[in-house]
């Protein structure tokens, strides 16, 4: 672990010298400056605790499901939320779902064995790709049961390398390891480790539970009045380059694009670029109207996951950059959905694409190729949305598995 402890340390220290010339880097060391008195100060002694640690907000879209169920099944417990992430801390830090919302202290001996004796949880929850290894040594030496729910793994990854010895052995602290495919448990199993629950993605259960929740949007509703529209989420330039090209094309339909980024300029480029007119989000009913327009921005957070329920067609944004966002909060609506070139590490996309549910394109022309053809065809519309809203319906219920494993048989706190 000499190794381990020694990369831990020099990550901290080159955080805390980047603090100064680094947002984020900054609200990294802040979020940290006495943490764990912070922390001793509101867990009190004898408390029933559910410790689940995020690394980002979209580990925390993961773990949702697992919280607000804990949190309405087993009420005698409390939640203990971090995050590694001020990401993802700073857009969570005052959830109500949890109890309590920290920052993950670093992953030092010393403060992993003051934390636990702070929070002495009963259970510890890992989403998805969190392996700190003097966590899980010292949970695993304190006999608290640990898990990791929603993890995938692959064969390239660290713990199937010659060097990943101390990785592996990590491994073995889990009490039970629930992973999103089979794929992932055989490859566990190829080294030894099998207390192993196939149990699913617990994003399809969150998603589920948005669109069954989906709020009611006056502006989009009378902005669409009935008919369809195609609606493009988190979107980034090179998408919506693509995307002005098929609204010129297509003066009938109505669009609705939500860039990823609130960009000032790109949104004015794109609403002087549209031949029949559009209009923002928050300023729709002012006196230039808006609902003969053919373009909706969405220039506001929080509401995107609600605006799909209003499409007929979606655009997934971030394909030509780092990777494609969220495929899931378009698709649980029963819609086709197309995406860009970069999704392959996206196993939802890729069974989106093999269900007929969806496509990738790389050019304008697939783009306007991909379009036209579910116009033109009914039959070939109607197949693509069945298919995208019956993946996320059959994909649902890994809370209930994995809930049902962790709780099975405890005792009453």
């Amino acid at each position: 672990m000499l190794w381990y402890n020694a990369g831990v340390s020099l990550y901290s220290t080159a955080i805390h010298l980047a603090a100064p010339f680094n947002d984020k880097a900054k609200r990294w060391v802040s979020g940290r400056k006495g943490l764990l008195d912070r922390l001793r100060d509101v867990v009190a002694v004898g408390e029933s605790v559910v410790w689940i640690h995020a690394a980002s907000l979209g580990e925390f879209e993961q773990g949702r499901p697992i919280i607000e169920e804990i949190r309405e099944r087993y009420p005698q417990y409390k939640i203990l939320l971090t995050f590694f992430s001020p990401s993802g801390y700073e857009v969570r830090k005052n959830y109500n779902g949890a109890d309590w919302v920290f920052y993950l202290p670093a992953d030092t001996p010393g403060n992993v064995k003051e934390f636990l004796d702070i929070v002495k949880p009963k259970i510890a929850i890992f989403v998805k790709y969190e392996f700190w290894l003097n966590y899980l040594a010292e949970l695993a030496r304190r006999e608290i049961p640990t898990y990791i729910i929603s993890a995938i793994f692959h064969s390239g990854s660290v713990f199937f390398k010659p060097y990943g010895s101390a990785f592996r052995r990590a491994l073995h602290s889990f009490s039970r390891l629930f992973v999103q495919d089979s794929a992932s448990a055989e490859l566990l199993a190829g080294i030894g480790i099998r207390n192993v629950t196939v149990a699913g993605d617990t994003r399809f259960d969150r998603v589920g539970k948005i669109a069954d929740k989906a709020r009611v949007l006056p502006v989009v509703e009378d902005f669409v009045a009935g008919g369809r529209a195609f609606v493009a989420g988190s979107t980034w330039q090179p998408d919506e380059e693509l995307l002005i090209r098929l609204m010129n094309a297509h003066p009938d339909m109505k669009f609705i694009v939500a860039p990823h980024e609130m960009d000032e300029k790109r949104i004015r480029d794109m609403l002087a670029a549209v031949r029949g007119g559009g209009v923002r989000y928050t300023e729709y009913g002012e006196a230039d109207g808006g609902s003969g327009k053919q373009l909706l921005v969405i220039d506001t957070i929080g509401i995107l996951s609600s605006v799909y329920g209003y499409g007929s067609y979606a655009y997934i944004g971030g394909g030509f950059g780092v990777g494609i966002h969220n495929t899931l909060e378009a698709a649980v609506f029963g819609m086709p959905v197309v995406f860009g070139p970069k999704y392959e590490k996206f196993r939802e996309a890729r069974e989106l694409i093999e269900c007929g549910a969806s496509r990738s394109i790389s050019s304008y022309d697939e783009l306007a190729e991909w379009f036209d053809g579910l116009q033109s065809s009914p039959e070939h519309y109607e197949a693509a949305a069945t298919a995208a809203g019956s993946y996320v319906r059959s994909h649902r219920g890994a809370t209930n598995i994995i809930l049902r494993e962790i709780f099975a048989g405890r005792k009453e706190e």
